[in-house]
């Protein structure tokens, strides 16, 4: 007896070796990235070590970035002392590390004796201030080059500031692009 196959065992067969052939690519892709750090409990860590919440004077200036994967650190993150208006959030077993940059305040005075004392009022920090470390970059239509820099004023993002390299100790001015980013003036 010749039996020739239906259109049901067919599709049978088939979803069968679909299913062997999915399930090993599956099974790499869960094994694939490592555990990832808790962003949220990150970010309390560092709001408990400064002892002030998100964009209050001495608190971190904003949230951190929910877009990073951080390879899981444990309990061994290490929250550094505050310096140069930021603090360093890093894992020693991973190897990770962040720059959180602080809220801070301004003092505003009036320079005739005898009036209000001086007033301390909450400001946003700049995107850039000096003596920040800051990536400089350089970007072409099929390149893009970043090195060290040492921002020497402030500004903020859309500003203009200068800039100090390492290799030269040359000034060149850039554009602040984002918070500890600047690019070179005349390469778009």
């Amino acid at each position: 007896m010749n039996r020739k196959p239906t259109a049901s065992r067919s599709l049978r067969t088939l979803g069968n070796a679909m299913a062997l052939a999915v399930a090993p690519v599956a099974a790499s892709a869960q094994t694939a990235l490592p555990p990832a750090q808790n962003l949220d409990t990150l970010e309390r860590m560092v709001v408990a070590a400064l002892g002030a919440d998100i964009g209050q004077v001495g608190g971190p200036l904003a949230p951190l970035d929910r877009r990073m994967r951080l390879a899981d650190c444990g309990s061994g993150v290490q929250i550094d002392p505050p310096s140069i208006g930021a603090v360093t959030v890093r894992c020693p077993a991973t190897g990770w590390r962040l720059r959180v940059p602080l809220a801070r305040s301004a003092t505003s005075f009036s320079p005739r004796p005898g009036t209000q004392a001086p007033q301390t009022a909450a400001m946003p920090a700049s995107a850039v201030r000096r003596g920040d470390p800051v990536k400089l970059l350089a970007v072409g239509d099929r390149y893009s080059i970043s090195i060290d820099a040492t921002a020497m004023e402030d500004a903020d993002i859309g500003g203009r500031v200068r800039v100090s390299t390492t290799a030269k100790g040359s000034t060149l001015f850039a554009e602040v692009i984002d918070v500890g980013r600047v690019r070179l003036l005349g390469f778009k």
